[in-house]
């Protein structure tokens, strides 16, 4: 009998091989110097990649002392602005009102990275775009051929696709392997984890 099971973790072994490690230290060290200059992380996301930003803003925040963001926390702004002012614009429009600047840094949780011409996530497009204009540095954690995410950010670690049926749940399963993986890289982690400090209060 098959085994479902087994061939979704047999696709996530394999693409957890085929994952380049060297962008996720590249991402590691710019995210390193941003902090130094005191700039501010803005993760942007839809869907369970918006929860997974949610997540990550914590991580990001307690674990590596980095002032993180997402306007996918604040709910009445979010749904205020997308209904006065349009979906499309939501995230650039948020970004305008924070003052996003050349210190500052934008990462983006996609499953396909954006596509204006297709009309797939044209917010988070539109809000690269502001990042852009005002001298942020875009990074992106992305699924498929990484989109419009891919073609214009600074550093972007893209998730291989290999199942058409299954893009999406790898591509957000993957971005909490990386984002997790950042957060305990040497460069980044400022503070220890709770369980790990508790083992090593016992073991000490």
């Amino acid at each position: 009998m098959d085994s479902s099971a087994r061939t979704y973790i047999e696709e996530a072994l394999e693409i957890l091989g085929r994952i380049d490690p060297f962008q996720i230290d590249q991402l590691a060290q710019h995210l390193a110097d941003l902090r130094e200059r005191r700039g501010r992380l803005f993760l942007l996301g839809v869907g369970g990649s918006a929860a997974n930003c949610s997540h990550a803003v914590n991580d990001f925040r307690k674990i590596c002392n980095i002032e993180a963001y997402t306007p996918v926390d604040n709910i009445s702004e979010l749904t205020a602005r997308t209904n006065d002012e349009g979906w499309e614009t939501v995230f650039s429009s948020w970004l305008k009102t924070s003052r996003i600047n050349d210190k500052d840094g934008v990462l983006v949780f996609s499953v396909g990275g954006g596509d204006l011409e297709r009309n797939i996530s044209p917010n988070i497009v539109r809000g690269i775009q502001e990042a852009k204009l005002r001298g942020a540095r875009v990074f992106g954690i992305v699924g498929r051929d990484g989109g419009y995410t891919k073609k214009v950010g600074d550093v972007v670690v893209v998730i291989p696709s290999l199942n058409s049926d299954r893009v999406t749940p790898h591509a957000e399963a993957f971005q909490g392997v990386i984002w997790h993986c950042l957060v305990s890289h040497p460069l980044l982690k400022a503070e220890a984890c709770k369980w790990e400090s508790a083992v090593a209060a016992v073991n000490g």
